[in-house]
């Protein structure tokens, strides 16, 4: 169970790693350079801490080079605990983390660490020492899922958020398996109006499945039931993920034909009146340059006076 999480996290964290951006840093779009993409850097990473994945079996760690507005190149530690419980010495493994990579890479370094759980005494978001006169104090980022409030959670439109709600959920109501069953239906749903592009669609919806995924076989076989009803479809060619990634499909385009019809009547009415005025003020022009050409003006002075071009005054 643990190394499929594990699997599962590691790929939700690749798949919709700007919308993790975005979720966790308000300013992302005005920040980072998303037209760059992003590196995630494993094989870099392996070298810096050979052995972490023998000592640390229940952890997933990333790291990523991503770019800034301002072109520079930046370096982001991700670190999630699978378990949601504290490890021994965490903190100063973090630290460790931080100065082999800025020591290795001598670039900008953040980190981000990500709890399944709640905060606990043994919980430590720095890790701090002391000794004659020298000290140090780390600080890093940490998100503590455990504390989150669902309906907050809801009223954030970004699809990250729907990953920190499965795992929320999965955390509070594991005991509580028809609870948990009713959240995961719910949250299917959810997805179908989302309005999210297809291929996001499936991986949240693979996110979702098999992160909630009931030892009884019975509760998956209700969930799958639930779906069918959901898509209107018991029998077809058609898989039950497909029939949901269509209708996503589908709500995503009328729901990005709303906002595209919303923005283009607003940047409409903006070019309107620009253009309102600009033919406004060339009416006036016209109608001056009618009087002077009555008056016998030259035209030469006429085009200077009203910017108007010869052949237009010729015309008149």
């Amino acid at each position: 169970m643990v190394q499929r999480n594990d699997i599962l996290w590691k790929g939700i964290i690749e798949d919709l790693f700007e919308d993790l951006l975005r979720f966790f840093f308000k300013d992302a779009d005005s920040l980072f350079d998303f037209a760059r993409g992003f590196t995630f850097l494993e094989k870099e990473l392996a070298e810096l801490f050979p052995d972490r994945n023998l000592k640390h079996p229940k952890s997933v760690d990333k790291l990523v080079r991503v770019f800034t507005k301002s072109n520079a190149e930046q370096w982001l530690l991700i670190h999630l605990e699978v378990q949601g419980y504290p490890q021994q010495d965490f903190a100063r493994r973090m630290f460790t983390y931080y100065y082999r990579i800025l020591d290795k890479f001598r670039k900008p370094v953040t980190c981000i660490v990500i709890f399944l759980g709640k905060r606990s005494k043994q919980h430590a978001s720095f890790f701090e020492q002391e000794f004659l006169g020298s000290k140090i104090r780390f600080e890093y980022n940490s998100y503590y899922i455990g504390e989150q409030d669902e309906e907050e959670l809801k009223k954030i439109d970004n699809p990250f958020a729907i990953v920190v709600r499965t795992a929320l959920m999965k955390w509070k109501h594991h005991r509580n398996t028809s609870r948990l069953l009713k959240f995961k239906i719910s949250l299917a749903r959810e997805l179908l109006q989302f309005g999210l592009s297809k291929e996001k669609t499936r991986r949240l919806f693979n996110f979702l499945n098999y992160y909630v995924h009931f030892e009884d076989r019975r509760l998956n076989t209700k969930f799958d039931r639930q779906l069918e009803l959901l898509t209107n479809k018991t029998t077809t060619k058609m898989g039950i993920t497909e029939q949901i990634l269509d209708i996503a499909e589908k709500r995503g385009e009328g729901r990005g034909l709303q906002k595209g019809l919303q923005k283009g009547l607003q940047k409409g009415l903006q070019k309107g009146l620009q253009k309102g005025v600009k033919e406004g003020k060339q009416a006036e022009a016209l109608s001056i340059a009618r009087q002077l050409k009555a008056l016998g003006v030259s035209i030469e002075i006429i085009r200077k006076s009203t910017g108007l071009g010869i052949r237009r005054i010729k015309a008149l």
